[in-house]
């Protein structure tokens, strides 16, 4: 019998990523605090990025990041309301200039997105 390959896997059933390159901004602490981006429909999403050069392309040069696996990013995620992942959107909402606003920016997914 043949072992099961990841062309036997459900589509919807993806493997989980490896560690990926996860944008964030600094706290009113200063530590690290997790940026969370909205999908296309306007749900919040956590994002993590395969490469420091996608996570550049999508958010610029100077955005910040820290490197996660996909169950710890899922783990700080949840306890926010946040069960979606979109690893490696391609395109952003620009990022407002005042800190007042609250919208996230608007991602489009380039690889695809893990629900919970």
């Amino acid at each position: 019998m043949d072992s099961p390959t990841i062309e036997d896997a459900d589509p919807e059933e993806r493997p989980p990523a490896g560690p990926l390159y996860v944008p964030v901004r600094l706290g009113s602490a200063g530590g690290h605090q997790l940026r969370f981006l909205r999908d296309e429909f306007g749900a919040r999403t956590a994002v993590g990025f395969t490469s420091r050069d996608r996570l550049a392309a999508v958010l610029g040069g100077d955005q910040r990041w820290i490197r996660l696996a996909e169950p710890a990013l899922r783990a700080l995620s949840a306890p926010l309301g946040v069960t979606r992942l979109t690893v490696d959107p391609v395109l952003t909402r620009p990022v407002p200039h005042s800190r007042q606003s609250q919208t996230p920016p608007l991602c489009a997914r380039r690889g695809h997105a893990l629900s919970a």
